[in-house]
C-alpha cells in the first residue's frame, strides 16, 4: 500500500485542524484550539487505488515557527490553507514571494534554513537578508518557505480557500485562482464546516504528488517543456 505524507500548514485560526479532523472523523470542530503539532491517518481508495494518508496538522502561530523546516523536509506534499474572510491569511501566503525575487542563489536559501543560528560575514547588513529575515520572523509565505526548504519549484501544493459557507468573504475568487495560476498549482474553496471540497482537497494533492512522482521519472526534454505546463486550477 503507498504511503502519502501530507502536511497541512496556514496561518493560526484558518481552518487547518478542523479540516484535518473533517476528513479524518467526519466531524465539525467548532471551537478554536491552537494547535501545536498533530498527526493523523486514515486509509483511502483514490482513483481505484488503496492508500494510506499520514497527515500532519501543524501550527499556524509564530511561536512555533522554528519547527517548519522540518516538517517541509519530510512532507510529500502540502495543503496550503487560508480563509477566505481573512485578507491577512491570504497575504501571509504569497508576500515573501516577491522578497525571495530578489534573493533567488542557492547560497541565500540555505543561509536563511538557519535563521536564528550565527549570520555569515556576507549577510551581516545586508538589506535583503534583513527584510527576509523579518518576514520569516513574521511567518512569511508559507508557498515560498517550502520551496526553499525542498530547493525546488516543483513541490506537489494545492492551495485552499477555506470556510467557503460564510457570508463575509473578503478574498475573492479570483483571487485566489490567480495566485494559484501563478504558481501552477490547483485551487480549491473549502468547508470544514459543511464538508464541502475537503475530501477534493486531499485528493487532489495525493494526486499532485503522484504527478510529481511521474515527472521526476521522466525529466523535461530539450525543450524544457514537461506535463507541468499542463497543469490547471481547480476550482
Amino acid at each position: 500500500m503507498t504511503e502519502y505524507k501530507l502536511v497541512v500548514v496556514g496561518a493560526g485560526g484558518v481552518g487547518k485542524s478542523a479540516l484535518t479532523i473533517q476528513l479524518i472523523q467526519n466531524h465539525f470542530v467548532d471551537e478554536y484550539d491552537p494547535t501545536i503539532e498533530d498527526s493523523y491517518r486514515k486509509q483511502v481508495v483514490i482513483d481505484g487505488e488503496t492508500c494510506l494518508l499520514d497527515i500532519l496538522d501543524t501550527a499556524g502561530q509564530e511561536e512555533y515557527s522554528a519547527m517548519r523546516d522540518q516538517y517541509m523536509r519530510t512532507g510529500e506534499g502540502f495543503l496550503c490553507v487560508f480563509a477566505i474572510n481573512n485578507t491577512k491569511s491570504f497575504e501571509d501566503i504569497h508576500q515573501y514571494r516577491c522578497v525571495l525575487r530578489q534573493c533567488s542563489t542557492a547560497q541565500h536559501r540555505r543561509a536563511l534554513a538557519l535563521p536564528q543560528g550565527p549570520r555569515a560575514p556576507w549577510m551581516v547588513g545586508s538589506p535583503v537578508v534583513e527584510l527576509l529575515l523579518l518576514f520569516m520572523k513574521q511567518g512569511g509565505s508559507q508557498l515560498e518557505q517550502i520551496k526553499r526548504v525542498k530547493d525546488s519549484d516543483d513541490v506537489p501544493m494545492v492551495l485552499v480557500g477555506n470556510k467557503c459557507d460564510l457570508p463575509a468573504r473578503t478574498v475573492d475568487t479570483r483571487q485566489a485562482q490567480e495566485l494559484a495560476r501563478s504558481y501552477g498549482i490547483p485551487y480549491i474553496e473549502t468547508s470544514a464546516k459543511t464538508r464541502q471540497g475537503v475530501e477534493d482537497a486531499f485528493y487532489t494533492l495525493v494526486r499532485e504528488i503522484r504527478q510529481h512522482k511521474l515527472r521526476k521519472l521522466n525529466p523535461p526534454d530539450e525543450s524544457g517543456q514537461d506535463c507541468m505546463s499542463c497543469r490547471c486550477v481547480v476550482s
